[in-house]
């Protein structure tokens, strides 16, 4: 495709955004709108690095919208849909999983037969080929369930088996997106990437949690006994991984994008701990920026750790297996933790005036 002209739904939001920024650094050439609902986690300011490129237009709006979606094909002659969004925290979706059937099921259905229409339905009416088109869709690795300690990692190949309301509700979405594929010709992919970490991550999750509450002295939540594993992946390497999707993907393909990178949560509040103390420590103009972070300023971040009741249904551990993406496309993570986690950290501490809104 020489030139894509891509709708990223969901571009406000944190991995969003950080797919729009890699994108138009990557490719100037390319236009680029952004959909978003600006819902608690989407936020304008995300873009705002890239708000003065001629070549991305934001656009305030629901992706359950379908006419919204046709007039945004036909207006801007779009050629790619990547989809990102979708209601992804798991305590609020067993709280209120009305939000997370409506947008990640009927959204998606909504952005599939937008995409049908335009690309297969009218060129077929009116005698013309199916334009090159590509629907990328953008999961989850906790549509595969949950591991033991010695299973193997999930492939591709491994069954669907999702424990949360939200998990369950990407599961049906991939399930949507397939079957768009093989039923009506649809040309989809779809990446089922492990946990994000990195800028622009709402202070909801476990990294910027812990990082912004040891900036206010607050304690340091950990569900359970804090043994729960996940694969972290640095946001920008799941652009990238994307990106390969994207010009080398074969159609109608699963793609898992990982960061080969197991931590038991217990372990990365510790080390946030200790890697926010020595900070301290080395930089006495933190305790001038951040004069409430009084037990960092005091090297004694881990005392502010507190065990809470576990989750619901908690998955114990996941883990990535993305040997066919890196087979087929090439695809290997370019930042090790140690970078990815020190970059992550040093945003934080540098963007106070971004997250301390969203407290």
């Amino acid at each position: 495709m020489e030139q894509r002209n891509l709708l990223v739904t969901g571009g406000a939001g944190f991995i969003g955004a950080n797919f729009v920024h890699y994108w138009l650094a990557q490719y100037p050439q390319d236009k680029v709108i952004v959909l978003d609902a600006l819902t608690y986690a989407g936020n304008k300011a995300n873009l705002d690095i890239v708000a003065n490129n001629s070549n991305m237009i934001f656009v305030h709006g629901n992706i359950c919208d379908t006419a919204l979606i046709e007039s945004l094909i036909d207006t801007h002659q779009l050629n790619t849909i990547v989809h990102f969004a979708a209601e992804s925290h798991v305590d609020r979706s067993i709280t209120g999983p009305d939000a997370f059937i409506e947008t990640n099921i009927l959204g998606t259905y909504s952005l599939l037969k937008a995409a049908k229409k335009k690309w297969i339905d009218e060129p077929k009416a009116q005698g013309n080929p199916t334009p090159e088109h590509r629907f990328h869709h953008v999961s989850t690795d906790e549509v595969y369930g949950t591991l033991s300690a010695t299973d193997p990692a999930f492939t591709e190949e491994t069954a669907y088996a999702p424990n949360s309301p939200y998990s369950a509700s990407k599961a049906a979405s991939d399930h949507l997106v397939r079957a768009y594929h093989h039923t009506y010709g649809l040309e989809v992919t779809t990446s089922n990437c492990s946990n994000n970490y990195g800028p622009y991550h709402f202070p909801e999750k476990l990294i910027p949690l812990i990082v912004t509450n040891i900036l206010n002295d607050k304690p340091l939540p950990v569900y359970g006994d804090g043994q729960q594993i996940r694969d972290w992946l640095y946001v920008e390497d799941h652009a990238r991984g994307i990106d390969l999707v994207l010009n080398k993907g074969r159609i109608g393909e699963n793609y898992n994008i990982g960061g080969n990178n197991e931590w038991a949560n217990i372990d990365i509040v510790k080390l946030v701990c200790k890697v926010m103390s020595e900070k301290f420590a080395a930089n006495p103009n933190l305790a001038e920026r951040y004069p409430n972070a009084l037990s960092a300023i005091a090297g004694k971040t881990e005392n502010l750790i507190t065990y809470v009741q576990d989750r619901a249904g908690h998955d114990r551990r996941y883990a990535i297996d993305a040997t066919k993406t890196n087979n087929e496309l090439g695809y290997v993570p370019a930042e090790s933790f140690e970078t990815g986690f020190a970059k992550t950290l040093d945003w934080y501490l540098d963007n106070q005036q971004w997250w301390q809104p969203l407290l």
